[in-house]
């Protein structure tokens, strides 16, 4: 069991870490970190934290695992003050989307102090943010991918994944890397063209979207995420990302070009190929 757990951003994703912690027992006590601590107070009411502080200093002092839910972009810049404030032998994670600069930055510390870190990312969540939607069983039946390298510790890297698989949830292994080419396909690609979608829809017809029906609706759910945090994963990811965009045009070029030719045996094909595709994914 985790003496303490502390949970340094307690919004969606670090809000249902702590709800799902504390439903499972898997900690003593759950210390929370945020900026505001009028907004940490939910969680105190509802039992999800026994404490909550704006310091970091202070939430990770005797932690002995710390889960990192802050932005991208804020992960990079937390990591060193805690590295300095957090006890020997605490476990580290986190949740951020892109992992490659996350783990490099970790590297960098690790090599003046050994603290273990190994990073985490739940494909999990929604288009909304913040505690109000945090629930227990978020990563129920979710897949995190856990993204170790050769200087990981196994006894750290195995911590890690049993604490995900205890809040139920599946645990692939990716190198940082792969990581971040593989959640540019599946993940930003799909949030940056649900905008393009909304934009253009706009821009062919400005009344289009007073018409919307479910199909639109769901293909485009994902484009009313906040934009602050999709910035930062955006711009934190941009070479596999921008790899991905130019993958899509020439998929996007291809049925174009099956389209203006008029024949619709090849545009059949090509459709079906991709049903079939689709189908084969769960």
């Amino acid at each position: 069991m985790i003496q303490e757990l502390a949970i340094v951003g307690v919004g969606l994703l670090g809000g249902s870490v702590a709800k799902a912690a504390r439903a499972g027992g898997l900690a003593r006590r759950i210390v929370g970190v945020g900026r505001d601590i009028a907004r940490l107070q939910p969680a105190i009411d509802d039992g999800s934290l026994d404490v909550a502080t704006i310091e970091l200093e202070t939430g990770v002092r005797e932690a002995d695992f710390i889960l990192l839910a802050a932005p991208v972009l804020a992960i990079e810049g937390l990591l060193e003050r805690m590295w300095r404030a957090a006890p020997d032998g605490t476990v580290i994670t986190d949740v951020g989307s892109t992992k490659r600069n996350i783990v490099r930055a970790a590297e960098r510390l690790a090599a003046r102090r050994p603290l273990a870190f190994v990073g985490s990312h739940p494909l999990a969540g929604s288009e909304q943010s913040g505690y109000g939607v945090a629930r227990a069983d978020l990563f129920r039946g979710a897949t995190v991918v856990v993204t170790p390298t050769e200087g990981t510790e196994l006894g750290a890297l195995k911590r890690v994944t049993e604490f995900w698989e205890a809040l139920g949830a599946r645990v692939s292994s990716l190198d940082p890397e792969a990581h971040d080419r593989t959640v540019a396909a599946i993940s930003h690609l799909p949030h940056l063209i649900a905008c393009a979608l909304v934009d253009g829809a706009g821009r062919v017809e400005p009344a289009a979207l007073e018409l919307a029906a479910r199909g639109f609706r769901d293909t485009t759910r994902i484009a009313a995420g906040d934009p602050d945090v999709w910035t930062e994963i955006f711009l934190a990811n941009r070479d596999a990302l921008s790899a991905s965009v130019g993958a899509f045009r020439e998929a996007l070029a291809d049925l174009q070009r099956a389209i203006d030719a008029g024949a619709p045996e090849p545009l059949r094909a090509a459709l079906a190929r991709i049903k079939a595709t689709r189908e084969a994914v769960r």
